[in-house]
């Protein structure tokens, strides 16, 4: 019996002892296990959803440009492209070997790809490559296995559906570079694109958007089984012209192959409802890469595709600028509304001789008269007495020669010279300066839009700004009324002067342009021609009889120039019209203008809600 207790009590102790054992065991699993899938539950699982979903941010659509009548004039299409995530892949160089054998890389390709991903963080797509095909697609999801890190996504590309027919006003788009980067991170997402030119780069930020982001749920060879959620961040806001599309159009055409520029502004608030400069370009070149070949091709045209020759042009104004000197000499009371000044078809300053483009002379004129027949004596006479910093200041007052304040970059502010600016040359202005620039010759510049400004200022009497941007994101911005912009505190009796001389020179026997007459029921139009010389010409052989400028070649003959508003009456609508190196203002941009006024008369843009005739040639 004592055996059996003996046997029996180590038994009992050796039960105890695994019990305990496999208490201990069974007790720390459980812990571990508490501690899995409760303490640390959490992490685990964040684990296992990084390596079962693929999570990145994603460019956000690019607000669109629209036309007055919310017709599109820069917007968006879809565009598949290829990504590498640098930090889903061990190997970047091998990763990009592998897809360059699949879809060929450039080394300067390689070499940007590889420089971004040392730039950036490493969980920011790279783009590889952008518009790919299907088939290129198709190789690539093939080859996903070998690729760790590539993945194929869709985006949106910029287009312009009117491609050339607003690309100095819209301008166009082009992928960020260094300097964008810094400034701003969400640049270096890809398919992001930064406004270069025109309306895009002036309301850059509005159209961008804010970022948003995409989960892909991937396999363990990185291959997209499925999306799971995207948020697609903040459009870009829209931006809303004041531009006609259809009249833009209509006026492109009526210029026709001439290097030449147009402008049509709405009198009464400046609105710009076309604006073509001529030849253009492709905007939509600039979003995939200009090719060295296209570049040397713009850059070497004499025509100048890349300028914007309505906004940037810069061009004497000749005999369009004489309402300035009239209304400066009536400001200064150099001269009267009844004085006549006669002309002999010359005026004589010491030993210099100031011919008249009337050989025979004018005769006896007032301001009036002077305007009609366009005396270029009774101007010289009338800048001689006034001087050329009250006509300056006169000409800064009716928005000629200042900075400009359109939303459109790359406007120039022209010249209008004063005596402290040529001091600032180092030499001194003499008399003779100021006489030529009494008919717009000399020293001045000015674009075509500050042409079509001046004019609007003298019809409305009110010191309107051309600007562009009637909305954005739908909410109609200030200046549309009349009365959103000041008086230009002049006598009317002064600016009713002027506006009479104009509407002598096209509906008065003997005015210059006769020809700009408008047609039956289309109102009467108000203007004044203008050529300007680019050469100067010899008093020999102006004597001798032998000059023509028909005669010349191209780039020696004078701008033609003409700038009216309509209805005389009622001044709705300003235009200003410049042909480069197209002679006579009267007979090459008279007809041009009476034509673009006649077609904005029949659109008549600021009073209509609906488009008309806006014709898109490719949408892309």
């Amino acid at each position: 019996m004592k055996r059996e207790t003996k046997h029996t009590g180590v038994f009992t102790r050796r039960a105890l002892f695994l019990m305990g054992a496999q208490v201990a065991v069974f007790g720390g699993l459980a812990a571990q296990l508490y501690k899995v899938q409760v303490v640390d539950g959490g992490r685990y699982a964040t684990l296992a959803d990084e390596n079962r979903i693929s999570a990145r941010l994603i460019a956000p659509p690019r607000g669109r440009v629209l036309d007055r009548f919310g017709t599109v004039l820069g917007g968006n299409r879809i565009n598949w492209r290829a990504l590498l995530v640098a930090e889903q892949t061990t190997d970047v160089t091998g990763t990009l070997e592998s897809f360059s054998r699949i879809v060929p890389l450039a080394e300067h390709e390689k070499a940007r790809i590889e420089r971004e991903v040392h730039r950036h963080r490493r969980f920011i797509p790279i783009m590889l490559r952008e518009f790919l095909s299907w088939e290129d697609m198709a190789r690539i999801e093939v080859n996903a296995p070998d690729l760790p890190g590539v993945l194929v996504d869709v985006g949106t590309s910029r287009v312009y559906p009117f491609k050339g027919e607003f690309a100095h006003l819209v301008g166009y788009v082009a992928p960020p570079n260094e300097a964008d980067v810094a400034s701003d991170s969400m640049l270096a997402l890809p398919g992001i694109r930064v406004g270069r030119a025109g309306i895009e780069k002036f309301h850059d930020v509005t159209l961008r958007g804010r970022a948003g982001a995409v989960q892909l749920e991937v396999n363990a060879v990185g291959r997209v089984i499925r999306e799971l959620d995207r948020q697609e961040g903040t459009q870009g806001r829209d931006i809303g012209l004041t531009l006609d599309a259809g009249l833009q159009q209509a006026v492109g055409k009526r210029l026709g192959d001439e290097s030449a520029s147009a402008v049509v502004l709405d009198c009464r608030n400046g609105e710009v409802m076309a604006m073509v400069s001529n030849p253009s370009f492709d905007p939509s070149l600039f979003n995939s890469g200009v090719s060295q070949q296209q570049w040397v091709e713009w850059t070497r045209n004499r025509r100048a595709p890349l300028i914007s020759k309505a906004a940037a042009g810069l061009y004497a104004p000749g005999s369009t600028f004489k309402m300035c000197t009239a209304l400066a000499g009536l400001n200064a009371r150099t001269i009267t509304p009844g004085d006549r000044i006669s002309c002999p078809g010359y005026l004589d300053l010491g030993d210099t001789r100031f011919h008249c483009w009337s050989k025979t002379g004018h005769g006896a004129l007032d301001l009036r008269g002077a305007l009609k027949h366009s005396c270029d004596v009774y101007f010289y006479e009338v800048a001689r007495r006034t001087g050329i910093d009250r006509i300056a200041a006169m000409g800064h007052r009716l928005g000629m020669g200042v900075d400009p304040t359109i939303d459109l970059p790359g406007a120039r502010a022209g010249l209008i010279p004063t005596r402290a600016w040529r001091r600032g040359q180092g030499k001194a202005w003499n008399i003779g300066d100021a006489i030529v620039s009494g008919i717009g010759q000399g020293y001045i510049q000015l674009s075509p839009l500050q042409l079509a400004t001046y004019t609007a200022r003298i019809a409305s009497g009110r010191a309107v700004e051309p600007h562009m941007t009637r909305s954005i994101g739908g909410v109609l911005q200030p200046g549309t009324k009349p009365e959103d912009w000041p008086s230009l505190d002049m006598p009317e009796r002064d600016l009713h002067l002027v506006r009479e001389g104009m509407w002598q020179v096209v509906n008065e026997a003997g005015g210059t342009a006769p020809i700009a007459r408008l047609g039956e029921g289309r109102g009467q139009m108000a203007g004044k021609t203008g050529s300007s010389q680019v050469r100067r010409v010899s008093r020999e052989l102006r004597e001798r009889g032998g000059f023509k400028s028909e005669n010349l070649p191209w780039e020696y003959r004078p701008h033609a120039l003409f700038v009216g508003y309509a209805p005389y009456d009622a001044p709705r609508y300003a235009v200003a019209v410049v042909v480069e190196h197209g002679n006579a203002g009267a007979a090459t941009a008279g007809p041009v203008a009476r034509d673009i006024m006649m077609e904005t008369l029949r659109r008549d843009p600021a009073n209509r809600t609906e488009p008309q005739g806006a014709r898109v040639a490719d949408k892309g």
